[in-house]
């Protein structure tokens, strides 16, 4: 990772590893790491989607299966493809099998807090990953500073408007899943940076909705309406790169792509390339080895009986009230002028983004 690219409070994971099934809900893989594991119990994980964002399968699955194999540490990683009766039953299954520690990404808060509470009934230690499952109860908490990333949203899409000298533009918003914590506070941050624009009257609010369960096909028709209904849209304010991705298919038929400012997140390939286009105006880059490594750093150390050291930071449950010791990393925004950090980072290659329809717009952007 480039130097003081990220604060990093609790992230120095060497040691993790064994293997993952992820894809279709028939996956039922598992595997061991090539250390002892005498001293260890057995970690399962469940990651939510593959529809939703390609990092579940192309990053969290690959980094917390090395992280896991590099420990020696039997790990079963599975993906319950946005199903919550697979969820459950994915969750029954590990608290059978006798995992000692259970790490999810929720689907939403009721799937997930009916998760938490059976493992804890069977005494499994519990991490929330990535998303905060409210009244769940998790022992640990590993994610990024989700509010921030929704600041650096809205900063990005203030810049871009600035830069494209934008009179009194009208905003509109695609939202993240509703029953999703981290988009209540990706909106939360946006809310915080753009709220003043709105209350001067230099900008105007325009649509403002959600997309069940981030489905980027509903984006899409979500945004179309939006359009149509007020064809002045100036800025759109996307959550995530599928979903902006799903907007700029939107602005491109009414040939606007370029030229209205839209937001994203996650630094996806596609989402890069739409920068790279000059289609997209930003992404949020979460480095998510970074993220993995954490969460694996206190699944491997509960598998083994210790007491973890790195979850110094706190997080308030706003269901409870109660607090979750937690690990949040920073995220950071990215633009045309420093998409190549992404991939000096390693999270997506040249061959990956510089295919030939972007090779100039790469050479150009100092990615070599």
């Amino acid at each position: 990772m480039r130097k003081g690219l990220f604060a990093l409070a609790a992230v120095g994971l060497m040691a993790t590893g064994s293997m993952a099934a992820c894809g279709d809900k028939s996956d039922d893989t598992a595997a061991t790491g090539t250390g002892s594991t005498a001293k260890a119990g057995k970690v399962g994980v469940i990651l939510p989607d593959t529809k939703s964002s390609a990092r579940w399968e192309t990053a969290d699955t690959k980094y917390l299966t090395e992280a896991f194999k590099a420990a020696g540490v039997e790990a079963e990683i599975k993906n319950a493809q946005g199903d919550k009766n697979s969820f459950q039953t994915i969750a029954d299954g590990m608290i059978q099998s006798g995992v000692k520690v259970l790490v999810i990404v929720n689907l939403d808060s009721g799937t997930g807090k009916n998760v938490l509470q059976n493992a804890k009934k069977a005494g499994i230690a519990t991490i929330d990953y990535d998303r905060l499952t409210l009244g769940g109860g998790a022992d640990y908490y590993v994610s990024f500073d989700n509010t921030e990333v929704g600041r650096l949203q809205g900063q990005g899409l203030i810049d871009c408007l600035t830069a494209a000298k934008a009179t009194k533009p009208i905003v509109s918003f695609l939202n993240g899943s509703p029953t999703d914590n981290n988009a209540t506070l990706f909106k939360q941050g946006a809310d915080e940076i753009l709220k003043p624009k709105f209350d001067s009257g230099d900008y105007t609010k325009g649509p403002d909705e959600a997309v069940p369960d981030w489905d980027n096909a509903k984006g899409g028709t979500i945004f179309e309406q939006q359009l149509t209904k007020e064809p002045k849209i100036a800025g759109v304010l996307a959550a995530n790169d599928g979903l902006g991705n799903a907007a700029i298919e939107v602005l491109k038929k009414q040939k606007l792509n370029g030229k209205v400012p839209v937001t994203g997140q996650d630094a996806t390939v596609q989402g890069l390339q739409n920068i790279l286009a000059g289609d997209q105006c930003m992404t949020v880059y979460k480095a998510i080895k970074k993220e993995a490594d954490a969460a694996a750093e206190l699944a491997i150390a509960l598998a083994k009986g210790e007491k973890p050291t790195t979850a110094t930071g706190k997080v308030t449950d706003t269901e409870t009230k109660a607090e979750v010791n937690s690990v949040l990393l920073k995220p950071e925004s990215i633009t045309k002028a420093n998409v190549k950090t992404v991939v000096e980072d390693g999270f997506v290659t040249k061959a990956e983004l510089c295919t030939a329809a972007f090779a100039k717009a790469c050479t150009d952007a100092g990615i070599s």
